[in-house]
Formats: C-alpha cells, structure tokens, sequence
C-alpha cells in the first residue's frame, strides 16, 4: 500500500522531532477553484431534476456470499435507483451554501417523469431555452442519472470480540451543465464516491439488525449524492492548517506577536529582513517558509510558490548534506524538508489549477 501523508500528519511530525525550533500552528481558509469556470454575467443557476429512473425502497440483490470465512461472516452486494428528488435538493443545497451565484433555484420534479423507457438523456437547446425562460436563470445543471451499488457485510473483529455490521453505498451521479447559448450540454461530469456506515452487536444477528434501515440509508446516500458533484462546479471554502517558525532571532519573534495581531504586512517586512540579513542555511529556511504562508494568505500563489521553492532549497542544504543520489529521504532526518516538499507539492498543484481555470474562462468568454 502506498503512503501519503497530509500537511497536518507531517506538521505533527515536525513539532515532535523539531523541539529545538520553535513552531506555531494558524488556521487558513481558501478557495479550491472547481474543474470549471464561469464568466461573471452567469449569476443565476436552476439545479434540475433529469432523469426518468424511479426510485424505490427495494435492493435489487446481484451476488452473495455464502458463510463459512471465520472473520467476514457474510457479505451481499445490490444495486438501486437513487432519489433523484432528493439528490437534486441537496446538490441546491450544497451549491447555495457556497455563495458563488446570487441565486439558485430547485426544479426537483422530473422532467422526464413521462418516460415509458428508463433513459439517460441530455436536454435539448429549446428545453434549456424555455427552463431557462420559465425559471428566470442564466445556466442549467442537471441532474441526469443516479445509482447506487450497495455492499452490506458481517465481520467479527476478534480484537474487540464483538461483531460489526457494515453498508458501504458507491453513489454513481451525472450531471450535466447547460447554457441557452450552447446547443449541447457545456459539460457532463460522471462521479462516484462512497458513504459508510456500521454497527456493532454480540451476534451476527444483531449487529446486522443495528445497521441503519435500508429507506433510511437510501435517503441518506441520495443527499450525499447530490453533493459529491458540487466540488467539481463551483469552487468551495477550505480550511487548512500552517506552520509558521517563530524563533531564532529577533525579527522572527516579533513577526509572530504581528501574526497573532492579524498584522500580516508588518511580520512580511520582519520576516525579510531575517532573510537578507542572515547567511545561516537554516535561518534563511525559516524565514522563506514563512513568507511563503504570508503570500498564500495574500493569495499570490506564484510568490508562495517561489518562496516555499527557496525555503525547500535552504532545507536540502542544511538536512540533506549525507543524502546524495537517488538515495530515499529520511524524514527522522529531514523533517524540514519533507514538511516544505509536501508544501511546495500543495502549491504548485493549487497554481496549476488556477492557471487552467484563467485560460479556460479565457476561451469561454471568447465563446459566449
């Protein structure tokens, strides 16, 4: 299995094994930009409800496995039609919470409720006109099809001597988005994602009878459903967590004081005058970081960026100096560097991303 680990996991790591440096944790929220863009004058948005599948409270059984394995007991694998209605409520819900479009209508009542034929079909450009006349919005996005595989287990966990009974839902939404102006859909967007749940009991029995009930579990995989998309859409609020040097010299701690008055600038101008007046590798490393963190908060992600590649150079120097080659790093000996390497990924991946969006909205407006 591969590793991974988060900025939080590798802080924790630095402050347990950096106790000679003195390190303070902030809290950050910034935008994720979503896979798509949209130019300003789109301001009003209808979530609508395309599908023809009717949903019900019965699990289709597909496989089962018969007993007989001593630590999964039994497992059961079905498929269903989610609720689109509720679905495509909570996708309004979700996408509303986010504040990105002024305003946001639900047409959850299917469109296509007359269909003898369960189908998935795209709205045509006279449907979209007259939705988007009807509902007074400037785009669509619609709800197309939704399913769910759900795979119910028994196990005993030896360890605890107990049994536990377990429903992991695989929600498989479409979603399509549509302007008046565009005679197909601007984008179709096809997800899974998973939502768990689990019980415990004496006996297989009970702990199978504690799980929660399928009508409810439906219901509950429907609303996630509907917000597995947004992400995807419009961007969402993220909070992070940073860490800043705080000791070392002078400047250093008296930019932390600035930090707890909210007084960024003033510990920008504290921390580079650290930085250019000092030649120690790990001082320099310290302070690059932390103006690094001053321009994410800023939101220049190409300074950060430039700021966190220095700060990475200044840590290999001073942590990396017996590590030649391809030789894989410690990070029992190189925290510092690991920790501003994970950074520097986090950055350049978010700048990335930024970048696409900019030159899709360029070409969107050369469309629109």
């Amino acid at each position: 299995m591969a590793k991974s680990y988060s900025l939080a996991f590798v802080s924790l790591f630095l402050l347990l094994f950096g106790s000679c440096q003195s390190i303070e944790q902030i809290s950050i929220d910034y935008l994720q930009p979503a896979d798509l863009s949209f130019p300003p004058q789109l301001r009003k948005v209808a979530i609508v409800n395309n599908t023809s599948n009717a949903p019900n409270d019965k699990l289709t059984p597909q496989t089962k496995k018969s007993k007989g394995n001593r630590v999964e007991i039994s497992r059961a694998i079905a498929y269903a039609n989610g609720d689109p209605k509720v679905a495509a409520e909570a996708m309004a819900e979700e996408i509303a919470h986010q504040n990105y479009f002024d305003e946001v209508v639900i047409c959850d009542s299917a469109l296509r409720a007359n269909d003898k034929i369960s189908r998935e079909s795209t709205l045509s450009q006279e449907e979209v006109r007259q939705l988007a006349s009807d509902l007074g919005v400037d785009l669509i996005i619609a709800l197309e099809n939704l399913q769910f595989k759900i795979t119910k287990t028994v196990r005993y966990l030896e360890e605890f001597g107990c049994y536990q009974g377990a429903i992991d839902a695989k929600v498989y939404p479409t979603v399509s988005v549509y302007l008046p102006e565009r005679s197909k859909p601007m984008a179709t967007i096809r997800l899974n994602d998973s939502i768990f749940w689990e019980d415990f009991g004496i006996s297989p029995t009970e702990a199978a009878a504690q799980i929660i009930p399928t009508k409810d579990m439906l219901k509950e995989a429907a609303e996630f459903a509907g917000t597995v998309p947004v992400k995807y859409i419009v961007p969402i609020w993220k909070n992070g967590k940073r860490y800043l040097y705080t000791g070392g010299s002078v400047p250093m701690r008296d930019a932390a004081i600035y930090v707890r008055e909210n007084s960024w600038d003033e510990a920008y101008e504290l921390w580079n005058q650290a930085y250019q007046s000092t030649k120690n590798e790990k001082k320099k490393m310290r302070a690059a970081l932390n103006i690094a963190v001053y321009y994410e908060m800023k939101d220049s992600l190409a300074k950060a960026e430039e700021w966190a590649t220095t700060a990475q150079q200044h840590a290999r120097k001073t942590e990396l100096k017996k590590n030649t080659g391809n030789n894989k790093i410690n990070t029992d000996e190189a925290p510092n560097y690991f920790y501003i390497s994970l950074y520097l990924t986090e950055l350049k991946e978010r700048n990335a991303q930024l970048s696409k969006l900019k030159l899709q909205m360029s070409r969107f407006n050369d469309d629109f």
